[in-house]
């Protein structure tokens, strides 16, 4: 029985020292310079099926809080994702543009309108953006509530998809609120598994989008190089800052001329 106390013990002191804030925010320090994502281990970086995303699940779902033996976890999944994607693993065979949309202030708007004023600005939001996705020979890869990701084979051609669905609703409002559109556009070669893409280059799309403002458009440097100068205004976005986006990520922030 003393035995059984004193092993009781120590669980208790080492599940306290784990949770202590100098030990997480050691381990998150120690994380900082290993290859990879630093940040890896949110809903939106483990969202793929790979094994390395379903550890990366795994390890946030089995503490809650935070942890220092979940950080280390998290940065030995971290390094193995980065290996596998720096050997060509995980990577698809096809560079596609990948775009996110989304609208700006809609959920506290629709907090105040209700639900059938919000259905109503849905339906007309989504029949021009995803009108004008197919318009370009896109595809809507899924719906995301207010917004939605789509993939194209061209860059350009994702670019004028969220800006044709901008002019087409700039008239539009619903009891005040008028649909900001934002987009973010990123090129690579992410994984396609079924009709879904994913990866990094999903997610630098996804961060892209995160950090526009309402009716601005951010792209990845890739992307801007494949645009026609003549047709667009662009705009370095030198402070750009997203959680889980690469240190090195060139964004810039295009309007289509008219």
């Amino acid at each position: 029985m003393a035995e059984e106390k004193r092993l009781s013990r120590l669980a208790r002191q080492a599940r306290g020292l784990d949770a202590g804030p100098g030990a997480v925010k050691a381990a998150r320090a120690a994380r900082a310079p290993l290859p990879g994502d630093s940040t890896y281990g949110d809903p939106l970086s483990t969202a793929g099926r790979a094994p390395t995303d379903l550890l990366g699940r795994y390890l946030t779902e089995v503490s809650e809080r935070p942890s220092a033996a979940r950080e280390l976890g998290l940065g030995a999944v971290q390094v193995l994702q980065a290996l596998s994607e720096s050997r060509g693993r995980g990577k698809g065979q096809d560079e596609v543009a990948i775009l996110f949309t989304d609208l700006v202030g809609f959920s506290a708007w629709a907090l105040e309108a209700g639900d059938e004023s919000a259905l109503d600005l849905l339906r007309l939001v989504g029949d021009a953006v995803e009108g004008s996705v197919r318009e370009r020979d896109g595809t809507v890869v899924k719906r995301l509530g207010d917004g939605l990701m789509a993939a194209f084979t061209d860059p350009g051609a994702a670019v004028h998809a969220v800006c044709g669905a901008q002019a087409e609703l700039s008239g539009v409002q619903v009891e005040g609120y008028r649909p900001a559109i934002r987009g973010g556009v990123h090129v690579g070669r992410p994984r396609k598994m079924g009709g879904d893409y994913l990866g990094v280059d999903v997610n630098i799309a996804a961060r892209l989008v995160e950090g526009a403002k309402g009716g601005e458009v951010l792209v990845s440097e890739g992307v801007c190089e494949q645009l026609a100068e003549a047709e667009y205004d662009v705009r370095r976005k030198r402070r750009f800052r997203a959680k889980g986006a690469p240190k090195d990520l060139q964004v810039y922030s295009v309007r289509l001329r008219v």
